[in-house]
Parts: structure tokens; sequence; C-alpha cells
């Protein structure tokens, strides 16, 4: 095992160093940007002799960050929602609870802190990865699992070499990931205590500082021969993970009886050997005939397992297993009607054995890492970076700033004074000059040098504007005052305009969230054994709450079989950029009210739908608005009730025949007996 260990750590010690090799230059040019990004201060010769007197270059004593700004200019705080769309109209219930469980999964995950970080990456660095992994230590009450999203530095990603249409094409890529030894002694149970950080450049930019109980640790991800996920595992020397096809279900079972562990705290039953139907329950982990449940005349005797031996047999070899199926004990009945019969007995070797359901486990299948690009170029992994597009411009605003520092600085009075003078020269007023010779006055002379900078402001600011036209970034797309638009619609217009050129940059960050939100449900759906509470809100402002169970994803053919149905479409919604524009909802709203859209704009119905759109779009008092108008709908309504139950008495006492007043004699028609 240590051999077989230690072949596969040097194959991908092969793969790291063939990977890095290949990457190297465009690695170099990452730290490059950052400096540029916070403000790069060296000055590149632009002409020969171009240097100090030490051949050093110069340094600017004032920069202005074109880089800085125009990329600050494009970052966007509005996180994109997911759209699932069904490709049955069966399954649009499932598509719309889908939806509404990432909604959830966007606010309980710390994507607002993410996506800060991603936007200011991806136009920098050319895209960054995100990395979405189930992360069964993260336990709740009642369920254990949660998936986890983490945003990688693209320095941090050693892909393939040679594949630079995707990381879903390649065979093999790895991540290295700053840890310290103890995270890595809790995660995997490993003790480096001889182990030290050999990259720390992933925690930082230009050498950052080796940390103490730092260490690098390397995760890589390879296609198996099965189609799975392998995940091997290092750090320097030490093998910490070696999982083949590691999204496979494993489970830790018993060597001796077969039975799985159960978790520390939950209750276990031990049974008798016969049950009372007289049914022998085979395991069907090791085949023979230790049962694995009964179904007892009396009851069974209970206790809480707290780590230790085999509860059943008392066994303390425990070993992990690749589970390819789960086994239902007992019947189950989806919200669509899917049944599972649980324990059913069959015929073995004459005899009668009750055999569990066995449902196969979904596997998600594919690679954890989603690769968000800012401009796809072609033979390039990442997209193309903005530092690198206006990297000319910045070297030049950085030289002619200097320039224009050195004029200005150099710029002053000059006075001429005779040769050995002893005159003063200070700010004092009034100051008596004594000359000793008359002729001494002819010498003194003053000169002033403005230092004329015209055209190297004019130059500067041609410079400024080539850095934001190769972007398409326009004073209206900035919010700046812009010359050109004489009215607000034009205004908007051109902003519309400067947008159309960055929205291959936002379909880019849609497509790796929808990318994102695809793997989200795949690994819910592997995964999550627990059914999970959803919340949303509906078409009525009313909170609505709902569960999502894996269990509802199942199908099953005619011929028996089960599967997972997982036939859905991912993308995001498409009104992002509207919606993230509170304001301008505000006042759409507000005018489809008094248009009449809504219906009556008097009628307390209708302002309850105005104040109802309003609290969804997060109207400061909107809520308390229309809790109030709510409530006076309610009295006018039983007002109104009340009004017509005293009209329906009204009219029933008018109906009835009005009784004869006393002493007056009953009208008898003629003929008729008394």
């Amino acid at each position: 095992m240590k051999k077989q260990d230690d072949r596969k750590l040097e194959l991908w010690k092969r793969r790291l160093r063939d990977g890095e090799s290949a990457f190297a230059d465009e690695r170099k040019k990452m730290d490059k940007r950052e400096r540029l990004y916070q403000g790069e201060r060296e000055i590149t010769p632009l002409v020969p002799g171009d240097t100090q007197e030490d051949l050093t270059a110069h340094r600017a004593p004032h920069v202005r960050n074109l880089i800085f700004e125009n990329i600050e200019s494009q970052v966007s705080s509005a996180i994109p929602m997911p759209k699932v769309t069904a490709r049955r109209k069966k399954d649009e219930p499932l598509a719309e609870l889908i939806e509404h469980f990432l909604r959830n999964e966007l606010d309980r995950l710390p994507f607002e802190q993410m996506n800060d970080m991603a936007e200011r990456t991806v136009p920098l660095q050319g895209g960054c990865a995100w990395l979405v992994e189930w992360d069964n230590s993260k336990q709740g009450h009642s369920t254990v699992g949660e998936v986890g999203v983490r945003l990688l530095h693209p320095k941090q990603l050693v892909p393939q070499p040679g594949i630079y249409t995707g990381m879903e094409d390649m065979d093999w890529f790895i991540l290295k990931m700053p840890s310290t030894r103890e995270a890595v002694r809790r995660r995997y149970g490993v003790d480096l205590e001889d182990e030290r950080e050999t990259e720390p450049d992933v925690r930082g930019q230009d050498g950052a500082d080796h940390g103490e109980d730092a260490v690098t640790l390397y995760i890589g991800y390879a296609v198996g021969d099965s189609g799975g996920i392998d995940r091997f595992s290092w750090v320097g020397d030490t093998v910490v993970e070696d999982l083949e096809d590691y999204q496979a279900r494993r489970q830790p079972v018993c060597r001796k009886c077969g039975r799985v562990r159960p978790l520390p705290g939950q209750t276990v039953a031990r049974e008798e050997t016969e049950s009372q139907y007289g049914f022998t329950v085979l395991n069907p982990l090791t085949g023979d005939g230790t049962p694995i449940q009964h179904l007892p005349a009396e009851p069974e005797r209970r206790e809480t397992y707290a780590n230790g031996p085999c509860p059943w047999c008392g066994a303390e070899d425990w070993t992990d297993r690749r589970t390819d199926y789960e086994e239902i004990l007992l019947p189950l009945e989806t919200r669509h009607g899917v049944q599972v019969p649980g324990l059913h007995p069959e015929l073995e070797d004459g005899r009668v054995v009750m055999q569990p359901t066995r449902l196969p486990f979904y596997q998600p299948r594919r690679f954890p890492i989603i690769l968000q690009r800012s401009v796809s170029v072609f033979g390039q992994l990442l997209g193309s970076s903005d530092a690198d597009v206006t990297a000319d411009q910045q070297r030049t605003a950085n030289r002619m700033e200097k320039k224009i520092i050195d004029r200005l600085v150099k710029a002053g009075t000059r006075i001429t004074v005779p040769p050995d003078t002893r005159l003063r020269i200070d700010p004092r007023d009034s100051e008596r000059w004594i000359l000793e010779n008359p002729a001494d006055k002819g010498l003194i002379g003053v000169y002033e040098f403005t230092g004329d900078i015209t055209g190297a402001m004019a130059y500067l600011s041609q410079v400024y504007e080539e850095s934001r036209q190769l972007l398409g970034i326009t004073d209206s797309f900035q919010g700046r005052r812009d010359a050109t638009a004489t009215s607000g619609k034009a205004k908007e217009f051109a902003a519309a305009q400067s947008a159309g050129r960055l929205e291959s940059k936002r379909v880019m960050k849609q497509a790796a969230y929808a990318a994102m939100f695809e793997a989200m449900f795949q690994f819910w759906l592997a995964y999550s054994d627990e059914p999970r509470p959803v919340s949303w809100r509906n078409s009525k402002g009313e909170t609505e709450y709902g569960e999502f169970d894996r269990y509802d994803f199942l199908e099953q053919d005619p011929d028996g079989s089960y599967w997972w149905n997982d036939l859905f479409l991912f993308s995001c919604d498409s009104t992002e950029t509207l919606a993230s524009n509170r304001e301008a909802l505000w006042q759409e709203t507000r005018l489809n009210l008094q248009t009449g859209a809504f219906g009556d704009p008097q009628s307390l119905e209708t302002l309850i739908l105005f104040w109802t759109k309003m609290m969804e779009l997060h109207y400061p008092g909107a809520a308390d608005t229309r809790s109030y108008l709510k409530e006076m709908l309610t009295r006018q309504q039983e007002m109104m009730a009340q009004q017509a139950a005293m009209q329906q008495v009204m009219a029933a006492n008018a109906a009835q025949p009005t009784p004869p007043e006393p002493g007056q004699g009953l009208q008898v028609p003629e003929g008729m007996a008394i």
C-alpha cells in the first residue's frame, strides 16, 4: 500500500511540475497585474536613456491609476438569480421548487463577499474559479452536510497543459489550497509535524511571508476509468487522501457483520435473531445469514451509540465501503406518487427472506470547479485581462505625470544679481539693498518661468480616453457629466450603448453562475438525505414554506427500475440588471398605479396590491403600510357585512303581514261560516 501511494504521489508531483511549467508565464503576469491595480510607481523606459544615472528605472511621484478606475467602474454588486426550466411539463413545480431552494442557498452562503472579490479578480486577471463541493462536516440539529462554495484565485489553479476550452475537457487538474497543519489534521486525520509551507504565494502576491503553522495543500482531480472523478491530496511528501471515484457514497461499516456504523448519539436497537413472521433478513453487504433488521414479537431493546465497537456484534474493526445503492427498509411514497415498498419477501435457496428495496445513489460525475472568464480568447484558458489591454496607457500616464510634475516643480522665479553680492533674497517687504557700485543695479533682474504643461495635459487626457475606449467605458456609464448627452433620455441611451459593449462580461458571469447552480443542485440531489426547509414569497407578498426532498425527484420506469430526475435547464434571470436598480423599479411601480394598471387607484384592494409590490422591492415601511390597509379593508368588509345583515332583517320584517290592531274585528267574507 505504501509503494502504491508513493507511485501515485510521484505521478501527481510530475503532473504538478508539468502544469506549473506550462502556466508559469501566466502566473508571472498575475503578480504584475496586481501591482498595476494597486498603483505601481516604477516607470518603464519609453525611449533610450530614459533611466536614472545609476541606470535604474524612474519612479513616478504621482500615479493616476487608470486600471483601478476602469475596473472599479465595472464592479456590480448584483448577484445573478437562478432560473430553472423543466424539460417536461409535469416537472414545472419541481423546477419552481429548485429556484426557491437555490435562492435560499444564495442567502445562506456569503455570496456578497465572494461576488465583491470576483468582480475585481475577473477583469484584472481574466477569470477566477469557483469550487463547489459537499461538506459533510456541516451538521445541524437534524441534518448532515451542506453545499460549500469557495472563490479561488487563478494562481491557485494548475490546469492540464494544452487544454484551453474549459475545465470540463481536462483529464486532470490540481488546486493549491493554503491551509494549516491543524486544519489538515481535523479534516484528514493526518499529522504533519515535519511538513512546511511550500508555496506562500498562493496566500498573496510577490512572496508572502511563510506562516509558522501554514502548509500548502495540493488537491488533484482526475477522470477515472469508470467515468467518475478521483481525488488525490498531499502536503509536501505526505499523502493525506486517495479516493477513487470520490463522489460515490461511502459508509463506515463493520468488517465482521457488515452493518453501517451509527452516528454518535444515534439510537440503535438490539433485535432477536428471529422475527415474529419467522423470516430471516439477510445482510445484503455480506450475503450471509446475519440479520440486519427483524420484526420482533417483543419490544426491542434500544440504546444510544457513543463511538466504540459495533453495537450488534461487538467487533472493533470498521472499514469504509463504497455503496452504490441505498437500502429502503420501510415503505416510502413520494409526493408525486412513486411507491417504494421497503422490505419485501424474496425466495432464495428455497427459503423466504426479507430483502430491502435498493435505490441507486445519484452521482454528479463532474469536476467541482466552475471557471468564470472575463472575455473569452481563443487559445487561452483564462479570458482577456483589462490590465493587459490598458497596461501601455497606464505606463504612459505614469511617465507623463512625472514630466508634468517635474516642469511644475522646476518652474518659478529666477533672480540675477552681481557676482560676490551680499544682497538678501527673502520674502521680507521693504528690504533695503545697498549697492557699492551704482552700475550693479543693471545686473539685478527677475525672471518668471511658468513651465508650459498644456501639451502634456492634452496628451494625458488622450491617453486616459484611450484606456476607457478600449474597454467600452463612457462618461454616462460612470455616472459622470456627459456633454454629448443633451437630455435624460439621451444619457440613458449612451449608458445603454456602453453597457452593450460590456455585455460579454455579464454573459460570461451569468454562464458561470448557471453552471454553479446546476452543480449545487446535483450535489444536493446526491448527498442530502434529509428534507431541507425552503421559504419564498408568493404573488401576494406572503411567505410560504416547503421542503426540498430529494425523493421527490425519484422516478420509476415501467420495468420497475428507479432513476433520479435531473432533467432541468439552469440559467440566470434576465431581469437582473433592472432588478438591481430599486429606485427605477419604485418609480415604475408608482407609474403603474397612477395609470390604473393595478386597478382603481382609490380602491383599497388596488392600494394593497401596490404596497405588496413595493414590499417585494424592499421599499422602506411598505410592510407596515400594507398591514394597515389590510386591517382597514377587513373593518370595511365587516361593516359592509353588518349593513347587509341589517338590510336583510329589515326586508324580512317588511315582508311579514301586519297584525290587526286591538279592538278591530276580523273581516269575514260573505258566505263563510265562523
